[in-house]
């Protein structure tokens, strides 16, 4: 068997084995890469770990640390206040509101995963408290960073108009904005739909907390609601009751504490540095994090334990694995054997898949730097219009990135609240397993088939 398709084989092998056994996928990705970089590639160890996502690791644990804080401190209970009270109480606006947040971000030159990692805990709140389904609000976040993720200012809009650009294609970066942007947005009206979107339609915060009121009964015990409640829709999470002061009209505000203006303080400084001024979103939480510990050291136990371990591990340890599949050149090879097909339709078909499948795992950016080249012959020869494959491409690229092994989807993973962890990993699983399976179809037939771009 040939090198190139040996890491293929041993991730079926590590798929089907965390499937049927309660192990945890990281570690059977630390073993594959170990097994197949030594015997198969010929790798040293420094080699191996030189794949290991230690900008991912930053992100994740400092990104859990800081929002276990401000869980603790009471700050993420008072952006929800705030939250609710832009859309009036309405608690289906609240997934756009998400949505729209991380959009805009995006569109106007933020890293995708910068967005999200700002959005996500403050959404994942909301699902937890309102018993809005975790994974409709995640997903929410994650399409609406890819929604904004191409116009002409962005990381990713920037990118694929320099290659194609580069490379003498005929491109039109509106039109892949746009086709982003509705595509992504079409997305979410799907996840609104099917993810109970609809039965929170007529919902208020306030009818909640009246709720809230009517079922606690004398004392809070006899025949009312419990303190906590699970949702058969937020597949198996618990969400906490909303305190009447919290959300009823009328009712006392709760004053601003010292730790939560300052954990304020810090989450701005998070945003300008990591948004605006581009610095890594892993150092400056962190950072940030430290600040709030040293100020405040009541307000950050138990927070350390809080950050999502197990996930750092499932993500480490299958990216680690995936630096040895693509040191191995399997990513090219299929590439190269795809792109040798001669049939333009299906070549662009093939590609759309190659780059959903990989950036499941792998960074979107790279592999739009290494998709549109591989389709660059055929679509100079004419066959196919050239705006229609690098827009399917560009979509097809990144949509996958609520995969949980993508930095998007790990963030959502790790900040979810009140669920089954494992439980939630694996409805994202089937979820993006869903997207790689559909998307990049819907993609090429929407955008190639017809030829009218």
């Amino acid at each position: 068997m040939s090198t190139e398709l040996i890491p293929i084989l041993a991730l079926a092998v590590m798929f089907l084995a965390a499937t049927v056994l309660p192990v945890n996928m990281g570690a059977l990705g630390f073993v594959a890469a170990f097994f197949v970089g030594t015997l198969s590639l010929h790798m040293s160890s420094d080699d191996i770990i030189a794949g290991f996502p230690s900008s991912l690791f930053l992100t994740l644990v400092g990104i859990t640390y800081l929002f276990a804080i401000a869980q603790n401190n009471g700050t993420v209970d008072l952006m929800v206040r705030g939250a609710v009270r832009l859309v009036r109480g309405r608690v289906a606006l609240i997934p756009w509101v998400m949505f729209g947040i991380t959009a805009v971000l995006t569109s106007i030159g933020a890293l995708g995963p910068a967005a999200v990692a700002i959005v996500a805990p403050i959404a994942l709140g909301f699902a937890a408290r309102y018993k809005i389904n975790a994974l409709l609000m995640g997903m929410m976040v994650v399409h609406g960073a890819q929604a904004g993720g191409f116009s002409p200012i962005s990381i990713y809009g920037v990118t694929v108009n320099d290659i194609a650009t580069k490379a003498g294609l005929t491109n039109s970066p509106l039109t892949l904005f746009l086709g982003s942007l509705l595509f992504n947005a079409a997305i979410g009206v799907l996840l609104f739909v099917f993810l109970g979107g609809r039965d929170l339609i007529g919902r208020s915060v306030h009818d909640d907390a009246a709720e809230d009121i009517g079922g606690s009964g004398a004392g809070g015990s006899g025949g009312g609601a419990p303190a906590t409640g699970g949702d058969s829709r937020s597949g198996g999470a618990t969400a906490t009751k909303v305190r009447p002061t919290q959300t009823l009209a009328g009712s006392p505000e709760p004053r601003v504490t010292f730790d939560q203006a300052l954990t304020l303080v810090g989450l701005a400084a998070l945003a300008v540095f990591s948004l605006i001024l581009d610095l890594d979103v892993g150092f400056i939480s962190m950072t940030v994090a430290v600040i709030l510990a040293l100020a405040s050291p009541k307000a950050q136990k138990g927070a350390i334990a809080q950050i999502s371990w197990s996930t750092v591990l499932l993500i480490g340890g299958v990216l680690t694995f995936v630096g040895v599949l693509q040191e191995a050149g399997t990513v090219e090879y299929v590439g190269n054997a795809v792109a040798s097909l001669g049939m333009p339709l299906l070549v662009a078909l093939l590609l759309c898949y190659i780059g959903a499948i990989v950036s499941a795992f792998a960074s979107s950016t790279a592999i739009l730097g290494a998709t549109i080249p591989l389709a660059v012959p055929f679509l100079l020869a004419g066959e196919v219009g050239a705006v229609g494959v690098i827009v399917a491409l560009a979509i097809s690229s990144t949509i996958v990135d609520v995969s949980p092994f993508s930095t998007n989807g790990a963030l959502v993973l790790a900040n979810a609240q009140n669920v089954d962890r494992d439980r939630f990993y694996k409805q994202i699983l089937k979820y993006s397993a869903l997207v790689v399976a559909i998307g990049p179809l819907a993609a090429w037939a929407i955008l190639v088939v017809p030829g009218w771009l």
